[in-house]
C-alpha cells in the first residue's frame, strides 16, 4: 500500500517583512483579549470591496491562519477568494502610513484607492 503524502498548502497571502513588523507592533499594544490581527474585505467604498485589518478575539474555523514572528495573522474565510496570491506590505512616509496590497485578483479600484473590484 502506498503512503499518502500531504502537501503543505501555501498561504493565501504573503506578508512582507515590514507588514510582519507592523503586526508585531499591533500585537504589542493589542487589547488583552486579542489573539491576533485579521484581514477581511467588507463591502464598502465606490468599487465594492475594501481592505480591513482589525484585532480578532476568537478563531473562526474557516479563517486562514498565518503564523508570523510577531503574532498570528488571520485572513477572513469569506475573503480568501478575493485575496489569493496577494502581497501585503506596510509603508509609511512623512505624510501617510498604512497597509498596501498588491492583489492580482483586483480588476479595478476607485480613484482614492479605498476600495477595489474583482
Amino acid at each position: 500500500m502506498s503512503e499518502t503524502k500531504l502537501r503543505v498548502r501555501p498561504a493565501a497571502i504573503t506578508l512582507t517583512p515590514a507588514a510582519e513588523r507592523r503586526v508585531a507592533d499591533l500585537m504589542a499594544k493589542a487589547p488583552s483579549d486579542a489573539i491576533g490581527v485579521k484581514l477581511s474585505t467588507p463591502r464598502r467604498g465606490c468599487s465594492g470591496l475594501a481592505y480591513s485589518v482589525d484585532y480578532v478575539t476568537s478563531e473562526d474555523k474557516f479563517d486562514e491562519k498565518i503564523e508570523t514572528p510577531g503574532g498570528t495573522f488571520y485572513v477572513d474565510g469569506g475573503s480568501i477568494l478575493y485575496l489569493i496570491g496577494s502581497v501585503m506590505d506596510w509603508r509609511e512616509d512623512d505624510f501617510t502610513a498604512g497597509f498596501v496590497f498588491e492583489n492580482p485578483n483586483a480588476k479595478g479600484s476607485c480613484g482614492c484607492g479605498e476600495s477595489f473590484t474583482v
